[in-house]
């Protein structure tokens, strides 16, 4: 209510409790001045009654919910359900207009100063988080691989002549088929093993440039946040590669933003050498639902031509949530959750090192990793390959989400490239593993129940092989119920791994 209204107010209400509500509501006013002033992202979380009334200011903003309003477009923000329209707190009309993702929609001022104060949040967050010379980016509603494949389609008319995308192979589909979907070739260049880890190959990335030839490469396209035992590119050496060639070079930052050590390597490459755009999810590093991406980079131009380059209005609801997320933490808040995100990788590594060792296995060593672990499969691998995919089927059946079993071989072909040593990331890795992440978001007793159902599967395991090889047998004396509850499961285990090799 603005004053006018309050003076109303104090004809029916005494004064004196009517100047208290004022002075309250300017409490919550003073909030949304500052975010509007400053841009920038509260130290301290907003309560929700405040988030409620900025985002109801700004609904009524927008034509859609103009009192008396007459639309007789074709877009003019009709929703049949109620249901439909309070899940999206009435920002009917989306973001950007059809030529810039970016731009400000006359019928729209509210939604346009949504996305405006959410991208504008988003920067602050990326330079807390490591990034301090980002100069710009966006919110863009599609998740990571569409949003890559946008920044290649840009690329495409600076660089008329390119064809190829050189790409150190990292085994995730998405990112590959980023490639695929712009119309590029990529040209894998594989990793090298030193120790447990599989690092970038500086010298094929840079006799391959020489071998095409610059003019015919797009840019290279690199990866921070990965799974174990790979580990994040060697983004200094390439920003200076990309840098001498005069090539961009585009980083897959999926889920890097949670990781101090992946947004160093980011601002260390664009520091030393050439780094044009990096792109991050927003599910994995804001906890909020799938569906969209920040593309950020260090100069103005270029971002704003790969906002240009999305075609049409786009969908607000990634905008509003990560809006609604950063203001519910505060900088502070999400600051608390990068604290917890290490400590809980260092109760991680510690839990799964010891469970290793209790099953004569081990912990690769993986430094540079920040976020992914893993875990050898020797001694299941080599009795029987069939045991180690046998292990993530019954991790899953257990509700154990996230965790990957790689067994050696497996061969995947993914738009028409044919892959050995699928989800390895190198042909021949030299065992089977199980990965764990610790992730943004994650507990302690996340992990607890991870390793006691990790612990009693690979128990589970290791009396099959005992009972297949003759090495011992199960008494029928101590059979207990657990253990009949266990075959249950194991038979339940052997369908389901039965299913997922015929599908495949």
């Amino acid at each position: 209510m603005n004053r006018e209204l309050f003076a109303a107010g104090e004809r029916l209400v005494s004064p004196a409790y009517v100047r208290q509500g004022c002075e309250a509501r300017r409490s919550h006013e003073h909030l949304m001045r500052l975010l509007l002033e400053k841009g920038k992202c509260p130290e301290d979380g907003w309560d929700e009654s405040t988030l409620e009334l900025f985002l109801h200011e700004l609904a009524v903003m927008d034509s859609n919910n103009f009192l008396g309003n007459c639309g007789v477009g074709e877009r003019e923000g009709r929703v049949a359900s109620a249901l439909v329209a309070r899940r999206h707190y009435r920002f009917i009309h989306g973001i950007g207009r059809s030529g810039d993702i970016s731009a400000v929609q006359p019928k729209a001022a509210g939604s346009s100063l949504l996305n405006k104060i959410t991208n504008s949040l988003v920067l602050d967050i990326i330079k807390l988080a490591g990034v301090h010379t980002v100069t710009s980016c966006f919110v863009v509603p599609m998740a990571t691989g569409m949003s890559l494949t946008l920044c290649f389609l840009t690329l495409r008319h600076r660089r008329p002549k390119a064809k190829y995308i050189i790409w150190p192979r990292i085994d995730q589909k998405s990112c590959f088929k980023s490639m695929i979907t712009a119309g590029f070739e990529p040209v894998v260049i594989e990793n090298i093993l030193e120790g447990d880890e599989l690092r970038t190959d500086l010298k094929a990335v840079e006799a391959k440039v020489q071998e095409l030839g610059p003019d015919h490469v797009l840019c290279v396209h690199s990866t921070t946040s990965c799974f174990a035992p790979r580990v994040p590119d060697r983004l200094e050496e390439l920003a200076v590669i990309c840098a001498n060639y005069g090539i961009p070079h585009i980083v897959n930052n999926a889920y890097g933003v949670q990781s101090s050590k992946c947004m160093h390597l980011i601002q260390q490459g664009a520091r030393v050498g050439r780094i044009d755009a990096f792109v991050q999810s927003l599910d994995k590093n804001f906890m909020v639902p799938v569906g969209g991406a920040i593309i950020a980079g260090f100069n103005d131009s270029f971002i704003q031509e790969i906002s240009k380059m999305y075609p049409g209005r786009a969908s607000a609801s990634p905008s509003l949530d990560v809006l609604i997320t950063l203001l519910s933490l505060g900088s502070n808040g999400y600051k608390k959750l990068l604290k917890e995100r290490k400590e809980m990788f260092s109760y991680l590594s510690n839990q799964l090192k010891k469970l290793s060792e209790a099953y004569n296995e081990r912990l690769l060593h993986t430094p540079h990793n920040p976020i992914s672990l893993a875990m050898t499969l020797r001694t299941l691998d080599k009795h029987c390959s069939r045991a180690v995919t046998q292990l993530g089927s019954m991790l899953f059946t257990r509700q154990v989400s996230g965790a990957r079993v790689v067994p050696l071989g497996s061969m995947q072909t993914v738009s028409g490239y044919t892959f050995r040593g699928f989800m390895s990331h190198t042909n021949n890795y030299p065992c089977a593993y199980l990965n764990a992440a610790s992730a943004i978001g994650m507990k302690t007793q996340d992990v607890d129940l991870f390793i006691k159902r990790l612990d009693k599967c690979l128990k589970t395991v290791k009396k099959e092989q005992n009972k297949e090889s003759d090495i011992s047998g199960v008494d029928n004396n101590d059979k207990t119920e657990d253990v009949d509850i266990e075959e249950m499961a194991l038979k339940l285990d052997n369908v389901c791994l039965d299913t997922c090799q015929d599908s495949s």
